[in-house]
This record gives C-alpha cells, structure tokens and sequence, in this order.
C-alpha cells in the first residue's frame, strides 16, 4: 500500500477523537476493532495481519502522554524517540510539550502514515520513521517514550534489552504500561498513576489503572561501582 492509499483508507475508516485521558488532543481512531481489522486484511490482501494498533489510543499510551503534556519540562527542548508509536499519541504529547526534534518508530506502513495524520490534525512536527530499531539499534536521542510494549513475551524480552541499552547510553527512558502480561514491574520504579477509561472491546475493564514507569535496577553488565571510581578519580 503506498502512501496515498494509506491515507485515503485511514480516513474512511476512522474518525477524529480525543483520547479519554488527554482531550486536548486528536486523533483517526476506529470504533471498534473487528471491522477495521478485517477490512485491513482486505485492502493489504492478506490474512493473519497484525491487529491495527494504530487505530486505538491505548491506556498505555494516553498514559504516558498525559505524564507529558502536565510535566513539559521532561521533554522540553530534547531529542525526543516515540518506540512502537502506533497512532503516534505520546509523540504528538512531546511536541506539543516543546520536544526540540521528535521521532515515531513504527514498522507498520500504515501506522506511520495514521501519525503524520494525527501530527497534521494537531499542528506539531514530527518525524516518522519504519526503522527496525530492536535490529539496528536506537539512533540518537535524550528521552525514550515506551507505550504499552509489554503484551507478548519474546517482543517483551526485546523491548527491554532495547530500554536497558538505551539507559547504559545515557538516554532517559519513560515507559507507559498498565502492567500488562509480560511487564517485568520489578525491573520498575512508577513514577505516575492514572486511571484511564478504555473500551472493553480492547481492555477487560471499562477503567484500566495505569501507570508511568523509569528503570530503576541497573541493566545486566553495567558496571556501576566502576563508573564511580572512574567520576571520583
């Protein structure tokens, strides 16, 4: 599907909607999920695609937007990386926030085209990229933003040795979970908690409590103690 196509089916299949958590933005979201999953199939002509997450403002997500947008400082002025970003909600947040520069890390077509809709229809820039990140590695930044990543195990297991590189480079990492199945909370400290009303198409509950989360335990084979000796020589 190129571009134009891409546009063309997001905007006949969704509708501009504010995130219940964060109604000063917009965003193309599908009301249900059945119907826009099975007409994906249809306009890629393939079966057992994966669902359209771009369509769907997640807890997660609004989460994290919502830490964002009340706390601007946290983005202000940086370098700011949206991994997984989906419809491109917590990126958009960091624009909005004062993000020097903001890149959304999508590997579906369709999701990066559904985010420079959504960046358009809220007057912000960014940047939208279908780079492989958990392959190549992150490129350059000052803050990572992580929404709701943590649903399957070996995508999980990847996301976080992605989220420990990044903070063993020095760059600050915010996660939005709502401690989905494979979330390893003890690798976490939260920062921020909200309740975020959902749909139980998606969510097993009308109200999903959701959190905001840093890494609190040094990654696996950072040497910290020597770090120290190296600051205190």
């Amino acid at each position: 599907m190129d571009q134009r196509d891409a546009v063309t089916f997001i905007r006949e299949n969704t509708t501009l909607q504010s995130p219940p958590l964060v109604p000063e933005l917009v965003l193309h979201l599908a009301s249900e999920s059945l119907p826009i999953w099975r007409r994906t199939e249809e306009e890629l002509g393939e079966a057992g695609v994966p669902p359209p997450y771009w369509a769907f403002a997640w807890a997660g997500g609004q989460a994290l937007a919502r830490y964002i947008l009340d706390d601007p400082e946290l983005v202000a002025g940086r370098t700011v990386l949206d991994f997984g970003a989906g419809s491109g909600l917590a990126a958009i947040a960091a624009a909005k926030a004062g993000g020097r520069s903001v890149l959304a890390l999508d590997i579906d077509a369709l999701a990066n085209a559904a985010i420079r809709l959504n960046a358009a229809a809220n007057r912000v820039s960014v940047s939208v990229s279908a780079r492989d990140v958990l392959a190549e590695g992150l490129p350059e930044a000052d803050i990572l933003l992580v929404g709701d990543l943590f649903y399957e195990q070996n995508l999980s297991e990847r996301v976080l040795e992605l989220i420990e590189n990044a903070a063993m480079r020095g760059i600050d990492v915010l996660v939005g979970d709502p401690r989905r199945s494979y979330f390893p909370a003890e690798r976490f400290a939260q920062v921020a908690s909200y309740e975020v009303p959902v749909t139980r198409e998606l969510e097993d509950a009308e109200i999903k409590r959701t959190a905001v989360w840093k890494l609190s335990i040094p990654p696996a084979g950072h040497n910290f103690l020597a770090a120290e000796t190296v600051e205190a020589a």
